[in-house]
């Protein structure tokens, strides 16, 4: 049923519990995913030695264990996946503009215990900058990155448009990660490929309704 029409696999919006495992029982090694509680945070933990903790929030986590599933869910926010040519090592981020502006991505590199030249980057499905407008503040977050920044001028408050993809590729670059690939998709404009919440958040508006719902995409990794 809209707005959950369309394989969501997140437990926390509101969809139908039986359904979402259903559609997550569809991913391969769908039993050995470990699901994250998602907080817009920084953390990244070892999959491998704290899997079975009790609390799992972070938004970040990396495993050099076979087939244990390193991922994260998303819905505008940026999803990376890392791994080492080694093929020792994976690792999947959650990249809001929080997290971003937050380290998770150096927290992420800092935690691994593998050096960043080797890392291979790739950056998933997320808003692109035509339908990500933020106000002052998350600029002012992002004081080196002005270049991710256009302003927007047919606002008539302090507003831009911000390229999470420009930003997160500069950070990996900075931190000796050059082998990035990814960042051609927009959540919001795809929305016949992708959960959106700021589609959703629009599309409530539009309809004078209170409450925005989406579902979540998930972007996985893990060595085989």
């Amino acid at each position: 049923m809209p707005p959950f029409d369309s394989l969501n696999i997140a437990q926390h919006v509101g969809d139908n519990p039986k359904v979402v495992n259903k559609n997550r029982q569809q991913l391969p090694n769908f039993e050995n995913f470990v699901w994250l509680n998602q907080t817009h945070s920084n953390v990244c933990i070892n999959l491998g030695r704290d899997v079975d903790r009790v609390d799992l929030s972070a938004d970040a986590c990396f495993s050099n264990q076979k087939h244990l599933v390193c991922a994260v869910m998303t819905a505008d926010c940026l999803p990376i996946l890392l791994c080492n040519q080694q093929g020792t090592y994976v690792a999947a981020v959650h990249a809001g503009w929080r997290g971003l502006a937050n380290g998770v991505i150096e927290n992420t590199l800092a935690a691994m215990p593998t050096d960043a030249q080797p890392l291979l980057a790739w950056m998933g499905p997320a808003i692109s900058q035509n339908y990500f407008e933020v106000g002052s503040e998350v600029k002012h977050a992002f004081r080196d990155y002005s270049l991710a920044f256009k302003r927007n001028n047919n606002s008539n408050q302090e507003k831009y448009f911000v390229d999470l993809y420009q930003i997160a590729k500069q950070k990996m670059l900075a931190l000796g990660i050059t082998q990035i690939y990814g960042g051609e998709y927009c959540t919001y404009q795809q929305s016949e490929l992708f959960f959106s919440h700021r589609r959703a958040s629009h599309q409530a508006n539009m309809k004078a309704s209170a409450t925005a719902a989406t579902g979540r995409v998930v972007s996985a990794i893990y060595l085989d």
